[in-house]
């Protein structure tokens, strides 16, 4: 089997099913504040990041619905895929083509291939990843329009729950690579700083959680290699 049917398959398991999840409620929660489907479909389609896509939502069915700051917002809450992408090009191989992984640098796709592309051969990588993000962006495709359809069935307690399934897959995962360095102290550091999100709000809190806990936790296991010196 070919690395690029290797890696969708393997996303078409827990990992199309957190995310699927998540976008179902987002595609409800399009559809209740009256956008249509195809503004629904757009959004996870360019932005693919739940973050910036509640962002851009809340902006867009606020009064006015202005563009530019809800696109200014939504990137800012999408920021954090910029380390996300410099931490995961040295396991793309070299070459132009790593850019195609660019578009799906989401939290679904990275997360896994982070632990799986070191093991594969250099030359399988990318194909591998391209698998598994297209597969994953298809799913969020198809469950934001399975969620904007279903959106009169879907009760609104039920639509909040859903939208933590696919960080509580991500924060699974995580509790199972504790004991890898760099880990625990990320971990650590995101915890002490998720207070921040929430007093910033959303446009620039994750954003700025996202900075001081991932400085700290690097300091912290910076300053703990000093120490076994």
């Amino acid at each position: 089997m070919s690395p690029f049917r290797i890696g969708l398959t393997e996303a078409l398991g827990a990992p199309a099913l957190a995310m699927g999840a998540t976008f179902l409620a987002f595609g409800a929660a399009v559809a209740e504040v009256g956008l249509t489907l195809s503004w629904a479909l757009l959004c996870t389609a360019t932005v693919y990041g739940m973050a910036g896509q509640l962002v851009l939502l809340g902006l867009a069915a606020g009064p006015g619905g202005a563009v530019l700051p809800a696109v200014v917002a939504a990137t800012a809450a999408n920021a954090r895929f910029l380390p996300m992408s410099v931490a995961i090009a040295p396991l793309l191989g070299r070459g132009w083509k790593r850019a195609l992984a660019l578009p799906f640098i989401a939290i679904t796709p990275w997360a896994p291939a982070m632990r799986r592309l070191p093991g594969l051969p250099e030359p399988d990588r990318l194909a591998w990843f391209l698998g598994f993000a297209l597969a994953s962006w298809t799913a969020a495709l198809a469950a934001t329009a399975a969620g904007h359809l279903l959106a009169p069935h879907l009760p609104p307690f039920l639509r909040a729950a859903l939208l933590f399934t696919n960080p509580l897959y991500f924060g699974l995962l995580l509790a199972a690579d504790l004991a890898r360095p760099g880990v625990r102290p990320a971990v650590i550091g995101g915890i002490v700083a998720a207070p921040l999100a929430l007093w910033l709000g959303p446009a620039w809190g994750l954003l700025a959680a996202g900075l001081a806990g991932g400085t700290a936790a690097f300091l912290w296991q910076r300053r703990g290699k000093g120490s076994r010196r």
